[in-house]
């Protein structure tokens, strides 16, 4: 690859890292929704007449979306992971407790006592709802159903992505090492990498670092994270890639 192409890659890729991220893009998505659309995706099935008129089916659909989302993220995101290791990174990704720990990120805990009806009448209780994991994962499904069919998929997997880039970034740290891979490759020369912190930004509850990996003092490397070590991976996959 050309020199200034391969440039262009790397910043590139420095801009999806700092992209923002979180859930509250997915968040004002969900509070912008027509009143039933939004009702719907927070209602149980127990809550109305017609099961159709639950979350249930919203959530069949954004189970499909979550899945290509995510999935053309960490496509495009490591280009050298093979099919193996991004299936299992999808998998933790777009797991239960994932979809839960989203959903009481989303605020949906509290979303769901805002809706629920006053007399239950033998309907499923909030509280029972919460404690379900299951319920929880289903209700985020609903919602980026819902945002897909008011915004289209492009706004709702941007939003989505950003939702679940700490899950994201939690997969891809246990599944992919490239730390041991670039210092086992450079052990063969007799050298060794050092990794230091170039740039902090963002507040604290959503820091980004920046970190350098140099090699006899010419950094082969820089990538950008949500914490040291994840911007430390995302250096030591640059400079293989260079060094390959």
């Amino acid at each position: 690859m050309a020199r200034g192409i391969r440039r262009l890659s790397r910043q590139g890729r420095a801009r999806r890292s700092r992209a923002r991220s979180g859930p509250g893009d997915l968040r004002r998505l969900l509070d912008q929704l027509p009143p039933e659309k939004r009702a719907q995706a927070l209602t149980h099935s127990s809550w109305t007449e017609k099961r159709s008129e639950s979350y249930g089916r919203l959530a069949f659909l954004g189970d499909s979306v979550l899945g290509l989302a995510l999935a053309e993220h960490l496509f495009r995101r490591y280009p050298n992971a093979d099919i193996g290791r991004l299936t299992k990174m999808h998998g933790q990704a777009v797991s239960g407790r994932a979809c839960a720990k989203v959903a009481t990120e989303l605020g949906v805990p509290e979303l769901l006592e805002e809706v629920a009806p006053e007399n239950l009448d033998g309907g499923i209780e909030v509280p029972a709802l919460l404690a379900s994991e299951r319920a929880l994962a289903s209700v985020c499904e609903a919602v980026i159903g819902a945002c897909y069919l008011e915004y289209g998929f492009e706004t709702t997997a941007r939003a989505t992505v950003a939702a679940f880039a700490k899950e994201l970034e939690l997969a891809s740290e246990r599944l992919l090492d490239f730390k041991s891979a670039l210092q086992e490759r450079l052990a063969r020369a007799g050298t060794r990498v050092k990794y230091e912190v170039t740039g902090e930004s963002g507040p604290p509850h959503d820091r980004s670092f920046e970190v350098a990996a140099s090699v006899n003092g010419e950094v082969l490397g820089t990538g950008t994270g949500r914490s040291k070590k994840s911007a430390e991976q995302a250096a030591a996959e640059e400079a293989l890639q260079r060094l390959s």
